[in-house]
């Protein structure tokens, strides 16, 4: 199967490059690149490609006007008005204006999946104002919103509504949700030229993309939807992928840059491993249990030889994203296990209650993670059941909470350079249900505290709560926040790649997920 799979895509590249450039890259699958549905890491590098945003994230962390020039602010923080650039195209030739903005956003409110969590406690209705300005009204301040606007890809209200089906949205039908499956309705840098389900997503060059072209530019795009070892060394070594994914094992990558022309970036991206416990049910809903899991895990382990190159993490948010705070760091001590399991009520019949511990296939080095935890936990008599399961499953079963195990293994990202995103979609109850939070956290006092921190105008006040609640979320301990993740990625030196130039001048880069592979500011060379 493997090898049929190899030949596929060496056929898939081949047919791509002949007398064209192309980025190629590999990442896990499922890919929904619908702006009202997708959300992960695969998503939103697809995203970030066919639909443009009114503010885009800049490498160094700040927001710069995109389709949007400039904005306003009522002195309440209620209302944001929006005026739009008037040379900006929809890949179908539609002239993208304030109407499509404001119905993106009522859209992804109205479907509440994807990153609608960001704005629904918040955004009552967008409205278009005359054709280049659109309006947001607020039901309360949102201290952040403009950072959150990276993740409100714009949509072309006449092409969707075209290829609406019938469906549970009123007269929007389906809202274009089958269509935008294998389609786009976006004016970003790249069109959808293909798509295969649960095989790869291909883009090609929108000529009269608004931002313009420089030469070396990719002319494609290929998201392959595999991380296997063998084919990703494969593809790399005969120059038919260009970018890998961030999921190989070590000795992969180690392989890799033993390959002529390929090299490894190490980027810290803000992005966290963590172990979820789910609190509402047993063994994990006992805080006692939890902490002592805490102290059952190698850290030193898991940063040295699983994951060289990443720090433990110093709780719920990783040290690189504004607005951390440095609190209590759990670490192995064996001693302090078992004087928590004593605390748990538990504590005496641990045979009768085993953990249930998942882990993504298409990552490779989970399985270490999950071996060495199964093994911490056995010297104080848990039983861990380890369980391989595709991303896709693990993110059916977070759905219900009968169906969350008791521990998953995830990877965790802010979906705007805040805290107060990683602290929303990771802990507040509205995310229950979605692959974020396997926790069901489900605390009333958590999610006061997060609604008034992200109502908070002022920066420095907001941040101050932002510590807060990570002072209380350590406490509860709902999470093993393992370690800070560098990014690994093999890529081919003739990829001008502004993320690794930008860390050969010895700078940090401060993207959220996606926007690294913003290919359009790729070259050739």
């Amino acid at each position: 199967m493997k090898k049929i799979l190899v030949i596929f895509l060496f056929v898939l590249c081949g047919l791509v490059v002949l007398g064209k450039s192309v980025i190629r890259t590999t990442q896990d699958w499922p890919t929904y690149f619908d702006p009202a549905v997708g959300s992960d890491l695969s998503d939103t590098i697809a995203m970030v490609n066919f639909y443009d945003t009114l503010v885009f994230p800049q490498i160094d962390g700040a927001i710069k006007p995109f389709v949007a020039e400039d904005w306003e602010v009522s002195e309440d923080g209620l209302t944001y008005t929006f005026s739009l650039r008037d040379d900006v195209a929809f890949h179908s030739g539609n002239k993208l204006t304030a109407e499509d903005v404001a119905y993106s956003m009522n859209r992804l409110l109205d479907i509440g999946e994807g990153f609608a969590y960001l704005f629904a406690p918040y955004v009552e209705n967008a409205q278009a104002v005359d054709e280049s300005t659109v309006k947001f009204n607020l039901k309360q301040p949102f201290g952040p919103f403009i950072l959150a606007l990276a993740r409100l890809y714009i949509v072309d209200k006449a092409t969707v509504q075209e290829n609406a089906k019938e469906g549970s949205y009123g007269e929007n039908g389906d809202y274009g949700r089958n269509w935008l499956l294998t389609n786009d309705a976006g004016s970003g840098p790249y069109m959808v030229e293909d798509v295969k389900m649960e095989e790869y997503v291909k883009g090609v060059k929108f000529d009269e993309y608004w931002g313009g072209w420089e030469e070396g530019a990719p002319e494609h795009f290929i998201e392959m939807g595999t991380v296997e070892p063998i084919t990703v060394r494969t593809l790399m070594g005969k120059k038919e992928l260009e970018i890998t994914d961030n999921t190989q094992p070590i000795e992969n990558y180690e392989a890799m840059d033993e390959l002529p022309g390929v090299d490894i970036a190490l980027v810290p991206n803000g992005m966290a491993f963590v172990i979820s416990l789910h609190t509402q049910k047993a063994p994990t809903d006992d805080i006692h249990f939890r902490k002592a899991l805490a102290y059952l895990l190698d850290y030193d382990v898991c940063t040295e030889y699983i994951y060289p190159g990443s720090l433990q993490s110093v709780g719920p948010v990783t040290a690189s994203v504004p607005g951390h705070s440095e609190v209590f760091q759990y670490s192995f001590d064996l001693a302090k296990a078992e004087e928590e399991l004593k605390q748990s009520k538990y504590y005496g019949q641990l045979d009768d209650y085993p953990i249930d511990l998942s882990w993504a296939a298409e990552a490779p080095e989970e399985e270490k993670i999950a071996l060495l935890f199964q093994a911490g936990c056995a010297q104080l008599g848990i039983t861990v059941k380890i369980n391989k399961k595709p991303f896709g499953s693990m993110i059916a079963d977070a759905a219900s909470k009968e169906t969350t195990p008791n521990a998953a293994i995830i990877l965790v990202a802010p979906h705007y350079a805040e805290a107060g995103s990683m602290l929303h979609s990771r802990y507040h109850s509205s995310s229950c249900g979605t692959w974020e939070q396997n926790e069901w956290l489900q605390s009333d006092e958590i999610d006061v505290l997060i609604n008034d921190a992200l109502s908070t105008a002022d920066t420095k006040e907001r941040f101050a709560k932002y510590a807060v609640i990570q002072e209380k979320l350590v406490e509860l301990c709902p999470t093993i926040w393992m370690f800070d993740f560098a990014e690994r990625r093999a890529y081919q030196d003739y990829v001008d790649w502004p993320t690794v130039d930008y860390l050969n001048e010895g700078k940090i880069p401060k993207n959220i997920s996606g926007y690294e592979l913003y290919f359009h500011d790729m070259k050739i060379k």
